[in-house]
C-alpha cells in the first residue's frame, strides 16, 4: 500500500474541551460550541477562517448551528461518520483529506454529549421504539436472549479470549490500574487524585462476567474539539503542530456492531488489524517507533486485543505485556497518559486524540520524555479508525 496523500502534510493545530462531568447543566449544543470555541482559541484561528466541520453521526449538534453560534460563516466541507466511538480518528482522517485536497483550509472535528445526565449508552437497547430498518432489526437478533448492553456484548467475546489465552481478570485489572494511576495526576480527569489498586479492581462488583465495574468506562457529560489545517499553516500558529503521519479507517470481514460472534474465532479485532496495516504501511513506521499509545478503553479486554492487533506483542501475549509493567509510565509503551475513558472521561475517544496532541507538544501532565510518535485508536468491536501523530522535526 502506498502512502496516503495527506500523510505528513496536515496537522492538528488546536484542541479544546469543556469540563468533564456527570451533569453539565447545559445543552449538548452549548457543550459543542464551547469546545469548538476553545479549540479555535488554542490554535489562534478566527472562526471565520473555518471552512469545514466533521463529527459523528451519533452527535446531536448540527454543524450549521455551531457555525451560526460562533460566526464561522460559509462551509465548503461537512461530514459525519457512523459507528459511535469508532468514528473518533476517522474525523481527523476526513479533515486531513479535505485540507490536503484543497476543499477547506481549516476543518474542525468535534463531539459533545450529555451521556451521563441525558441518553446513557450503557443503559442498553431495551425499550427502544421499533423502527423498520436494518439497524433496529439487528437488535432483534440478540435482545430477546438478554444481550442488551455494550458490557454484555463485549463480555461474550472477552470470556472466550480469557479462556483461550490464559489471561485473567487480574490482567484486565492491570489496564484499569494503569489508567486510573495516570488519571490521578490529571486535574481535568473525573478521577483526579483517585488511583486504584489491583485489589480495588478485584473487589469491584460484577457487571457481567468477566467484566467488573472497574473494567467499564465512565458515562460523561462534555465536549471536545480539534482544529486541523495544513502543516505549513500550523507551523505559524500558537503551538507546535501534531503532524498527522497516518490516519486510517477499517472494517473487518464478518463485521457487526459489537456483536461479531460469527467470525472464525473471537480472539481478535479484525477491524483494528485493517487499521494497523494501513497505519504502519502508509507511514513507514512500526510499533517500535511508538513511544506511547492512546488505546480506546471502553472496556479493558479490548485494550489487550489492541496491543496484539497493533503488533506490540504476539497474539495471546498481551497478558504478559501488561504483567511486565509495559503500559505504565516508565514502561515500554505507556498507555492513556490522560487516564483514558476509564479515568479521565468518556467522550467517544475524542479526548484521547487531544491527549495524543499534548504528548507531541510535550505538555501532557504525564509526559513521555523524548516522544516522537504516538498511536491513537478509536472504538473497537465496531468499524473503527486510528492515527499516528508525530512531532514536527
Amino acid at each position: 500500500m502506498t502512502g496516503h496523500h495527506f500523510a505528513g502534510r496536515v496537522a492538528i493545530a488546536g484542541i479544546g474541551a469543556t469540563e468533564f462531568s456527570k451533569d453539565s447543566g447545559r445543552s449538548e449544543l452549548r457543550l459543542a460550541v464551547e469546545a469548538v470555541a476553545a479549540a479555535l482559541d488554542d490554535a489562534g484561528v478566527e472562526p471565520q477562517e473555518v471552512g469545514g466541520m466533521v463529527t459523528y453521526s451519533a452527535d446531536t449538534n448540527p454543524d450549521v448551528d455551531i457555525a451560526r453560534s460562533l460566526g464561522i460563516g460559509e462551509l465548503t466541507f461537512f461530514s459525519r461518520i457512523h459507528y459511535g466511538g469508532g468514528a473518533a480518528c476517522g474525523t481527523v482522517q476526513q479533515a486531513a483529506l479535505a485540507v490536503a485536497s484543497g476543499v477547506a483550509d481549516v476543518v474542525v472535528c468535534y463531539r459533545a454529549f450529555n451521556e451521563r445526565s441525558g441518553n446513557r449508552f450503557g443503559a442498553g437497547v431495551q425499550g427502544r421504539v421499533p423502527v423498520a430498518n436494518a439497524e433496529m432489526a439487528h437488535f432483534a437478533s440478540y435482545s430477546p436472549v438478554g444481550l442488551l448492553t455494550p458490557a454484555q456484548w463485549v463480555a461474550m467475546a472477552a470470556q472466550r479470549y480469557l479462556h483461550v489465552t490464559g489471561a485473567t481478570g487480574e490482567d484486565l485489572g492491570r489496564v484499569a490500574v494503569a489508567d486510573r494511576r495516570h488519571a490521578a495526576t490529571n486535574p481535568k480527569a473525573w478521577f483526579y487524585g483517585k488511583p486504584i489498586t489491583l485489589e480495588d479492581h478485584q473487589a469491584s462488583r460484577w457487571i457481567v462476567e468477566p467484566l467488573r465495574l472497574l473494567d467499564c468506562c465512565q458515562e460523561t457529560d462534555g465536549g471536545q474539539a480539534l482544529v486541523v489545517t495544513s502543516l505549513e499553516r500550523a507551523r505559524n500558529l500558537r503551538h507546535p503542530p501534531a503532524v498527522v503521519r497516518a490516519a486510517a479507517q477499517g472494517s473487518g470481514a464478518g463485521q457487526d456492531m459489537m456483536t461479531s460472534y460469527y467470525r472464525d474465532d473471537l480472539l481478535g479485532l479484525p477491524e483494528m488489524a485493517v487499521v494497523a496495516r494501513q497505519l504502519w504501511s502508509t507511514s513507514g513506521l512500526g510499533p517500535s517507533d511508538m513511544q506511547a499509545a492512546i488505546l480506546y478503553d471502553h472496556f479493558t479486554p479490548y485494550v489487550l486485543y489492541q496491543l496484539e492487533e497493533l503488533g506490540f506483542c504476539p497474539k495471546g501475549e498481551a497478558k504478559d505485556f501488561v504483567r511486565d509493567g509495559n503500559i505504565e509510565l516508565g514502561g515500554r509503551l505507556p498507555i492513556n497518559t490522560h487516564g483514558g475513558q476509564l479515568g479521565e472521561a468518556y467522550v467517544h475517544g475524542m479526548n484521547g486524540i487531544a491527549e495524543g496532541v499534548r504528548l507531541v507538544r510535550g505538555t501532557s501532565v504525564n509526559q513521555v520524555e523524548g516522544l516522537e510518535h504516538v498511536v491513537v485508536t478509536a472504538g473497537t468491536g465496531v468499524p473503527t479508525s486510528g492515527l499516528i501523530l508525530g512531532a514536527d522535526r
